[in-house]
């Protein structure tokens, strides 16, 4: 316990200096640097709320920490219309930071100027989560860049428009609102956080308007209505995943749950866990375990679960709560079987981790080693200087999902119905590209585990579980 002890002092000090500075963008290699400034305007009235704010083709810089001359030459130039400038400037930009999504994007968009073009939205957390609006940003453009080059949508191309939501659902509601109203607007891919996507769903629903999450795992978005899609698994998936793992190939017999209960992926994944433990022939723990709670308290929880002889220990932290998820993982070391979700496949769990969480077991819906000859992986090594995250893949995929909708119909109602038919079928980043009646990508979740390596440069990696 002493050298447990000594472990959480040690973590507590690296917090401290990390807690701000620490990445969780690209996966690996490509960190991203803190941000100084965000654009988006916090104000949720009525009377204050202005997309025009918020969203841009181009025309202005949404993550403004990263401006620089070239990025406002480009604006100037596509102010005045002047492509070929504009053009000449978004690519000085990215050859100085080539992991720039945004200005991909951009450049991409300056590219096709004022020629006809398939248009559809993304939604981001720009002011909420600059390094996850990064992840989902960089699919988006990947694909983007691809599909144009190619020849674009049956000879049309693909015209992107960035929108900060905030990772808030009342912001998201009024930018849904604004959305379905743009008729221009063909397909959105977002919103990020679960609670977002549920929150705006029913305002797609009724617009007539697809949204495809390439990141909101919350069982509720399952089914709520036939034009919400989502190409990340849902948390079924990953729920049967893990308890498999746990319960069928480690025979362990009892297992505790940490969960941030102000998220609603979390809450949706400890639903679906504890049926399936149960299931599988074990059971949950009674002993509460909430990161989110005020009373947290770390060393008191691994105490009452040791009591209670849990075996496995499930952190479900959330993207806010990854440091509090690493502090019982180094608490509970070499003690529990570690299982995770998702939101702790990043650099950061690993950064912060490192020997603590040797061995703990992860569900993620991609992984760069997973699919052989599988092409992505390596075009974004090539495109962003570094490995990517699952987030990039998943979005990178809801970009293909729609370009295929809309190689069949370039209409909003046409894409719902080419989206939902039994024979819509594509090769993606995260393997086929299939949507159930509900809405839900036909995906199984993978199982990565934490072990020794040298891709992140911190001593550890994510590797596949086979």
């Amino acid at each position: 316990m002493a050298n447990n002890k000594k472990e959480v002092l040690v973590l507590g000090l690296t917090l401290a200096i990390f807690g701000g500075i620490a990445v969780a963008g690209v996966l690996f290699f490509a960190k991203d640097k803190l941000p100084i400034a965000i654009n988006g305007n916090s104000t949720t009235s009525d009377a204050n709320f202005d997309l025009a704010t918020r969203k841009s083709e181009g025309e202005r810089i949404l993550i403004t920490a990263e401006i620089n001359p070239d990025k406002e030459q480009a604006i100037a130039a596509i102010a005045k219309k002047d492509y070929a400038t504009a053009i000449t400037k978004w690519e000085a930009s990215l050859s100085k930071q080539r992991n720039d999504p945004e200005a991909l994007i951009y450049l991409n968009n300056a590219k096709i100027g004022d020629q006809k073009s398939l248009k559809i939205a993304m939604t981001v957390p720009i002011g909420g989560n600059l390094n996850v609006a990064k992840e989902i940003l960089r699919g988006v453009a990947q694909a983007q860049a691809e599909i144009n080059s190619q020849g674009g949508i049956n000879g049309v191309p693909l015209k992107i428009a960035i929108v900060n939501d905030d990772n808030k659902s009342e912001i998201g509601t009024k930018v849904a609102q604004s959305l379905v109203q743009d008729q221009s607007i063909l397909a959105v891919i977002g919103h990020n956080a679960s609670e977002v996507s549920i929150a705006v769903a029913p305002t797609y629903q009724a617009g007539g308007l697809v949204m495809m999450s390439s990141t909101s795992i919350a069982k509720e978005l399952s089914g709520i209505g036939s034009y919400i899609f989502r190409t990340v698994p849902s948390v079924r998936f990953q729920a049967d995943a893990l308890s498999q793992y746990a319960v069928k190939k480690q025979n362990k017999k009892n297992i505790g749950i940490c969960l941030n209960s102000t998220a609603k992926a979390s809450q949706s994944l400890k639903e679906e866990f504890t049926a399936a433990v149960f299931s599988d022939g074990a059971k949950i723990s009674r002993i509460n375990c909430d990161l989110s709670s005020p009373n947290f308290s770390a060393d008191k929880v691994i105490e009452e679960m040791l009591s209670d002889r849990v075996d496995a220990l499930l952190l479900s932290p959330g993207v806010e709560k990854i440091e509090k998820g690493i502090e019982i993982a180094v608490i509970a070391r070499n003690r529990l079987l570690l299982l995770g979700d998702s939101t702790l496949y990043t650099f950061k769990t690993l950064q912060l981790g490192q020997v603590a969480i040797a061995e703990m077991v992860l569900t993620v819906p991609w992984h760069p080693e997973f699919l052989a000859n599988n092409p992505f992986a390596d075009n974004a090594v090539k495109l962003w200087g570094g490995d990517v995250n699952w987030r990039s893949a998943t979005s990178y995929d809801a970009t293909l999902a729609i370009a295929g909708g809309l190689r069949k119909s370039s209409t909003r109602e046409g894409l719902q119905q080419t989206l939902s038919s039994p024979s819509f079928d594509l090769e993606g980043a995260a393997g086929r590209i299939a949507f159930q009646p509900s809405g839900d990508r036909a995906n199984a979740s993978i199982l990565v585990k934490v072990g020794r390596g040298d891709r992140s440069g911190v001593g550890y990696d994510f590797v596949p579980l086979r």
